[in-house]
C-alpha cells in the first residue's frame, strides 16, 4: 500500500489533445503522470484529506476542498455549484481553460472523479484521474512532497454548463422503461435494496441495476481500477453495453462520478451522471421507487 497505509473508502473522448501535442487519458497511471510534473500547462489537484496531503502528496499538487465541487443545498447537496462559484474555485487555484488537470485523492478516486465530471459539465475536457491516487503513487516509490502549494490566482472566465454529461430528474422520469437507457446505481447493495435507508424513501430508481463503485476498485493493487476485462464483464453481466445510454447515480453523485469516469475510460460515449441522485429522488414524494 505504500508509505501511507490503508486507503479510505467512500460527447467527451477518453483521451484529449492538450498543449504541445500531449495526450492525457481520463484515467492516468503514475508512470504517465511523472514526466508531466514540470509542465506549466498541467495542474495537479489533490482532493484527499488535509492530513494525508500534509504527510505526502504528489510534488507540485495543490489541495482543493471537495465541498467546493457541490452546491450543498438540502435535501440534494450534490448538484453542480453555481457556474460563478465553480469558476471562482478554479480561478483561485490558478487554473484556466488552457490547463490540463490531473486529480487524485486518498479514497479510491471518488472525490477526484467528481472534479473531472464537473469539468466535463463545464466543457473542460482536458482532465484525468490518477489511477489509485496517492496510494498508487507512493507504491511506485515516486517522490513526494510535504510542502503546500499556494498558486497565484488567475481568471478562469465564464462557465456555462453543458448538459452532455448531466442527467436530470425530469429526463429520467421521461425515459423510465426505455430499453435504450441503463440506470446504473453505484451505491451499496443494501441501499439499492432499500434495507439501508438514507432518504425519506428507500430502494432504487425503477429498472436500475446495481454495481457498487467499491467493487470496481482493486484494494490489493493500491486502489487502482480492476483490469478493463474484469470491469467490462461486470458491466455486461448487468446489461450495461455501449449501444445504450447510461446514467450513473448514487446518493449525492460522489461515488457515481467514479462510475462515470470508469465508463469513459472504457470507451463508453453516451454516459451521463445524475447529480441529484438518490438524495433528490428518494426525498421526492412524486418519484416512483423499486426495492
Amino acid at each position: 500500500m505504500g508509505l501511507l497505509g490503508e486507503p479510505g473508502t467512500v460527447e467527451i473522448e477518453a483521451r484529449q489533445s492538450i498543449g504541445m501535442g500531449l495526450e492525457i487519458p481520463v484515467i492516468i497511471e503514475a508512470s504517465e503522470l511523472k514526466p508531466l510534473l514540470d509542465r506549466g500547462d498541467v495542474v495537479i489537484v489533490d482532493l484527499g484529506n488535509p492530513e494525508t496531503y500534509a504527510q505526502a502528496h504528489v510534488p507540485g499538487a495543490l489541495r482543493m476542498e471537495y465541498s467546493k465541487l457541490v452546491r450543498g443545498d438540502r435535501p440534494a447537496p450534490g448538484h453542480l455549484p453555481e457556474p460563478e462559484s465553480f469558476s471562482r474555485t478554479l480561478s483561485e487555484a490558478g487554473i484556466t481553460p488552457e490547463h490540463a488537470l490531473v486529480a487524485y485523492d486518498d479514497e479510491g478516486g471518488g472525490k477526484a472523479c467528481r472534479l473531472i465530471w464537473n469539468l466535463h459539465a463545464a466543457g473542460h475536457a482536458q482532465a484525468g484521474v490518477l489511477d489509485g491516487g496517492i496510494y498508487a503513487w507512493t507504491a511506485e516509490n515516486l517522490s513526494v512532497s510535504t510542502e503546500s502549494r499556494s498558486p497565484e490566482a488567475r481568471d478562469y472566465g465564464t462557465i456555462e454548463y453543458t448538459l452532455d454529461p448531466v442527467a436530470t430528474r425530469d429526463e429520467i422520469l421521461e425515459r423510465l422503461g426505455d430499453p435504450g437507457l441503463v440506470l446504473l446505481d453505484a451505491r451499496t447493495p443494501e441501499e439499492y435494496a432499500g434495507t439501508k435507508v438514507r432518504a425519506v424513501k428507500g430502494g432504487h430508481i425503477p429498472g436500475a441495476v446495481n454495481l457498487n463503485w467499491l467493487d470496481c476498485i482493486d484494494r490489493a493493487n493500491d486502489t487502482r481500477l480492476f483490469s478493463d476485462d474484469i470491469l467490462r464483464e461486470m458491466l455486461t453481466d448487468r446489461g450495461v453495453t455501449e449501444n445504450k445510454d447510461i446514467v450513473t447515480y448514487c446518493h449525492t453523485h460522489h461515488r457515481s462520478t467514479h462510475t462515470y469516469v470508469m465508463l469513459k475510460h472504457l470507451g463508453f460515449q453516451s454516459v451521463k451522471g445524475y447529480a441529484g441522485s438518490w438524495s433528490e429522488w428518494g426525498n421526492d414524494p412524486e418519484t416512483p421507487v423499486e426495492s
